[in-house]
């Protein structure tokens, strides 16, 4: 009879909860949503949609995103934990490619939520001074090499940057500035650049006008 003691083996790690689990991009542009539509109704401010907005990007996990919302009404009113709230519809998402060649998007056109721009040895304009905005949140992820991407917007619309660039550029101008509309949309570009260069500004003289009255409408719509 073996009478030797063997130490028990360790019980299994309970599996992490929601809160701590990873944030995904459809998390953090559900929370993105519920500021934007925050800021239009006055809720929050602008600086404080700016602040909250920063630190969404910064942190990794639910719990922590949900930390930013928890004094506001999610979408229809009633808030849901964003682990568990469902996509809200929108526009699809677009992608703008240019591999050796131009392209480029101007004009009045819808961009929608999310916007893609890959370019390898081209060039990328992307225009929205005389866009149409159906959300209060529009992010465009680029990935620029051996590349050129501008992104032009008005010059009252909220611009934010998150970047980086390896032996390339990645530079978001005006952001912070004082002139922006509290009630505008607000646009983040994201990005990447290896050997090219990624630039992100206002368009001085274009305007977008009657913001708050047109956001309000799409909101009580």
């Amino acid at each position: 009879m073996d009478l030797e003691k063997h130490p028990a083996a360790p019980a299994p790690a309970p599996a992490p909860g929601p809160a701590a689990l990873r944030a995904s991009d459809a998390d953090r542009d559900r929370i993105a949503q519920i500021l934007g539509d925050a800021l239009a109704e006055g809720r929050l401010t602008a600086e404080e949609h700016s602040e909250r907005l920063d630190t969404l990007y910064a942190v990794k996990t639910v719990g922590e995103l949900e930390q930013l919302v928890r004094d506001l009404p999610a979408p229809g009113g009633v808030h849901t934990p964003a682990a568990y709230a469902g996509a809200a519809a929108g526009p699809a998402a677009e992608t703008i490619v240019a591999v050796c060649s131009s392209s480029s998007r101007k004009g009045r056109w819808r961009p929608g939520a999310h916007t893609r721009a890959v370019s390898v040895m081209g060039d990328i304009t992307i225009d929205l001074t005389q866009a149409v905005f159906e959300q209060q949140v529009t992010e465009i992820n680029v990935t620029c090499v051996l590349g050129n991407v501008e992104v032009l917007v008005p010059e009252n619309v909220t611009l934010r940057g998150y970047g980086s660039g390896v032996l390339g550029n990645f530079e978001v101008r005006g952001e912070g500035r004082g002139e922006t509309d509290p009630q505008a949309p607000v646009v983040i570009v994201r990005g990447f650049s290896l050997l090219g260069n990624i630039e992100a500004r206002p368009k001085l003289g274009a305007r977008l006008v009657d913001l708050a009255r047109k956001l309000r409408k799409h909101l009580d719509g």
